[in-house]
């Protein structure tokens, strides 16, 4: 069956790549993860439908990844089909509204980082905050991604989403229910195609003093030398993960290659050849301290999917 499948696969108008046995740590930012039975790259959203048709038709169990930030992917591997969105569905275009604002319309598959420089060249104000953000815009708006104040919500004006019956439709924000690190996209298992920022116009090179500052705080004060997985744990209300992790003495602490950044406490980096095992369990010690030591439940922020 798996060979059928594959074939099945190849067929498709719209994959424009197909892997087999592929090890997805090459495709995380943890530098982490065993082989996915098939990593597929979909170049069309009719490509991307009916590779997940026939995930459906033979009972083959499919993800949904960009370029693989915030991600944690176990050492055993994924059973099943990885559709990566990433470099692919990452249309940009713009569109003046009455207002004076810019609707930026931007694909599920442009990286952040190439959106915000886009936009500031443009004279777009509001998106300096996502500029060092490593992940697509289609994870952002799934997980109402911000940092250093910013939060996709304040600036997305509609989604449109792929439902798991295969039907196109599109959600205004006040319809998405975004919260911190949540909308309703995570709960219904929704897949974003699409999405629209409104943006303010400014000055070029303020806008650009600002990323320039931004980026500059963040290679002061984050792990960007090692690979990771970006802030580890959610923010526990009325806490910083960070500090809660750097206060109960765990700075550095370390799981084989795994390690508590001694640069910010909020991060998990791999300094070698870590595991998803060694991750997992440094993981579980720190929720642990940090619970008998206040009473604080951590949460991880990181999504885990994968045999582990």
């Amino acid at each position: 069956m798996k060979i059928d499948f594959k074939q099945r696969l190849e067929e498709i108008a719209g994959i424009g790549e197909l892997k087999v046995n592929e090890r997805m740590k090459f495709h995380t930012t943890f530098r982490i993860g065993g082989p996915a039975d098939f990593l597929i790259v979909p170049n069309t959203l009719a490509g991307l439908k009916e590779g997940i048709r026939l995930c459906k038709e033979y009972e083959v169990p499919y993800y949904i990844v960009g370029n693989g930030s915030n991600l944690l992917v176990g050492d055993k591997g994924i059973r099943g089909a990885v559709f990566q969105l990433c470099h692919t569905f990452d249309n940009i275009c713009y569109e003046q509204k009455e207002e004076g604002a810019i609707l930026v319309r931007a694909g599920a598959g442009v990286l952040l980082s190439k959106l915000a420089k886009e936009v500031a060249g443009k004279g777009l104000s509001g998106f300096e905050f996502a500029a060092g953000i490593p992940g697509t815009f289609g994870g952002a708006v799934t997980m109402n991604a911000g940092a250093y104040g910013g939060e996709i919500k304040s600036l997305l004006s509609y989604a449109t989403l792929l439902t798991d019956d295969g039907n196109v439709i599109t959600l205004y924000t006040k319809d998405l229910k975004m919260g911190y690190r949540t909308s309703i996209i995570q709960e219904k298992e929704y897949i974003v195609i699409e999405g629209g920022l409104m943006l303010e116009p400014g000055d070029k090179q303020d806008i650009q003093n600002k990323i320039d500052d931004l980026t500059s705080r963040r290679r002061g004060k984050q792990p960007l030398e090692y690979p990771s997985g970006g802030s580890t744990f959610k923010r526990p209300q009325g806490y910083f993960a960070g500090k809660l992790i750097q206060d109960a003495g765990l700075k550095g602490y370390r799981v084989g290659d795994a390690m508590i950044s001694e640069k910010h406490s909020g991060f998990v980096v791999n300094v070698g050849s870590a595991t998803a095992g060694d991750v997992i369990t440094l993981m579980n010690d720190v929720k642990d301290k940090v619970h008998e030591l206040t009473g604080v439940h951590m949460e991880p922020e990181i999504r885990m999917i994968g045999e582990f």
